[in-house]
């Protein structure tokens, strides 16, 4: 049996985590325990371990950055890298959520 990609992140605060990874992934958990805030996101699924430590850096891809920026540092979210472009036709920025966790986008040219 194969199971989707699952990323776990650790949080301490759990609503705002709850809201940065709302507006982020553009959905509402389907599991939400004082133990694990589970989304299930096309092939892949985003945890939220209240209890864990560390964490990974992620990259999402986006139409929008500025307007994804703008969606989680309204829900929470602090930039750590500005926009800025990697390599030619690709935009890179990252953000932190609450718990200082990274959160990369990035943005290929249309």
């Amino acid at each position: 049996m194969s199971y989707p990609p699952l990323i776990v992140v650790p949080v301490s605060n759990v609503e705002t985590a709850k809201a940065v990874y709302t507006a982020l992934l553009g959905v509402e958990p389907y599991a939400d325990s004082p133990y694990y805030i589970g989304y299930r996101t096309g092939d892949g699924e985003i945890g939220l371990d209240p209890h864990g430590t560390g964490g990974p850096l992620p990259y999402w891809d986006v139409e929008d950055l500025e307007g994804m920026i703008a969606a989680l540092t309204a829900a929470g979210a602090s930039v750590t890298t500005a926009p800025n472009e990697a390599s030619p036709g690709l935009r890179i920025a990252v953000l932190a959520d609450a718990d200082g966790n990274s959160i990369g986008l990035r943005q290929t040219a249309k």
